[in-house]
């Protein structure tokens, strides 16, 4: 048998119906079939990993029920279809509980429903298959190399922490500016790691009302409120085996914080409206552009869920940190674009470099993106100009204290500011903003800051 063909084994003890069966299926060129008139023939021959065994139900040298038990221990992955000679619900019933995918009765149809069923069957395997071959490909596309763009110091402490993270369950809490990628970082996490076969399931706790958190995350039973018409499962279920990535976690409502830790405790949920608890495996990693250990001294974030959540930090640099992966990530973005668009790839000009370099980008790498691909549509030729780089005006005069930075940061970012306003003047800007003009050329001097 090939490995990439349609496996049948069938098992009967009858020479005849076995010969009428195997007729009967051959009429489908795609499927391979063997023929076995004994069960320790049949079980001896398993290592070849057929798709289905039509099992005989009555045999000289095993009952099926003993063939069944044997198979699934065996290879789970193997359907069992029993074919019996006897109309037994009470049997029936109990074979389809121990794993078998079909039970049938032998008469004038048997051939043409053993046909139906193992069509559904081959139908289920080619499903499970394609899943498994998307999930290959998304674990190639989360690479993380391919996920978080650039080759700066910063970015490069971020790819040895993901490494670490990938290779235990960890809870893993990714903290940031907004626009940093911290989803994309979750992601890559849990597509590398021993979990990327199963689900990941991603929730914005503060995209979701306050009423409403709780049966998102831990479901809730018919009845429990007004609307309630069945019963639904959370979030918290939908990942089992897998991963849950709780976004902002820090907008979470304190009353809610006390309930989430006992999932982390206790490993079990339970549903809204209902008594029973539902036991939960599954991997969490959350993010926050908030300062959770400050929210802890506000008394608005538990201090013990605190320390339940912080597991594995992970500290996402702001892009005016990352130096040159500005530029790095500018081209990246800008190919990408134009590929989608159909359109020839473009580049920056070294006056775009430099003003692309000079700003602080306070939305980060989504503001990035967004700015060059303007860029691309607005450029009239194959190099984009530095006027086509249009920084919006609302993102420069946003709420400029609402940025967490250092004095440092803040300092460069209002010196720069002022030298893109007034043409580059050193000596106009160190007298609007009161310092010695020394102190600008020697931050000039060592690249903290950047003129035209």
């Amino acid at each position: 048998m090939t490995n990439d063909s349609f496996k049948i084994f069938i098992l009967d003890d009858d020479v005849w119906y076995s010969e009428l069966l195997e007729y009967h299926l051959s009429l489908n060129p795609d499927y391979e079939i063997r023929k076995f008139h004994s069960a320790n023939e049949c079980l001896s021959n398993l290592y070849q990993s057929p798709n289905v065994v039509t099992l005989d139900y009555s045999l000289p040298d095993k009952n099926g029920a003993e063939v069944l038990k044997k198979i699934r221990e065996q290879n789970p992955d193997v359907q069992v279809v029993v074919i019996s000679g006897q109309e037994d619900v009470a049997t029936a019933v109990d074979l389809l509980k121990q794993g078998a995918y079909d039970y049938i009765v032998k008469d004038e149809d048997t051939p043409e429903r053993l046909w139906n069923t193992i069509n559904k069957i081959r139908e289920n395997v080619s499903l499970r298959e394609e899943i498994s071959q998307l999930k290959e490909e998304i674990g190639q596309k989360y690479d993380f190399s391919k996920v978080i763009i650039g080759n700066s110091e910063a970015i490069r402490k971020v790819f040895s922490l993901m490494d670490k993270a990938t290779k235990t369950n960890i809870t893993v809490s990714i903290h940031g500016e907004t626009g940093t990628g911290k989803e994309l970082v979750a992601k890559a996490i849990h597509y590398n790691s021993t979990r990327k076969k199963q689900p990941y399931v991603a929730v914005n706790v503060a995209a979701i009302p306050r009423e409403l958190i709780e049966s998102e995350l831990f479901g809730h039973e018919k009845g429990a409120f007004t609307g309630a018409l069945s019963r639904r499962l959370g979030r918290f279920e939908e990942a089992s085996k897998g991963t849950i990535f709780l976004d902002e976690i820090g907008e979470l409502d304190i009353s809610l914080q006390a309930k989430l830790l006992r999932v982390l405790q206790e490993k079990e949920i339970t549903r809204v409206g209902g008594n029973s608890v539902v036991p939960v495996d599954v991997r969490i990693i959350v993010a926050t552009h908030k300062n959770l250990a400050e929210e802890v001294k506000k008394g608005t974030f538990r201090e013990d869920l605190y320390y339940r959540l912080l597991g594995l930090p992970i500290q996402l640099p702001p892009l005016r940190e990352r130096g040159s992966d500005i530029l790095v990530l500018a081209k990246y973005f800008m190919d990408a674009f134009a590929k989608e668009n159909g359109m020839g790839r473009k580049s920056l000009s070294p006056a775009a470099q430099q003003k692309l370099l000079s700003y602080p980008f306070p939305g980060n790498v989504r503001e990035l993106k967004a700015l060059v691909e303007l860029a691309v549509v607005l450029a009239d030729e194959d190099v984009v100009q530095e006027h086509e780089i249009n920084f919006s005006a609302s993102h420069t005069d946003r709420d400029f204290l609402a940025e967490e930075r250092s004095l440092k940061d803040y300092t460069t970012a209002i010196i720069q500011r002022f030298l893109d306003r007034y043409d580059y003047n050193v000596l106009l800007v160190a007298d609007k903003l009161g310092i010695g003009k020394s102190t600008i050329y020697r931050m000039i001097q060592s690249r903290e800051l950047f003129v035209k």
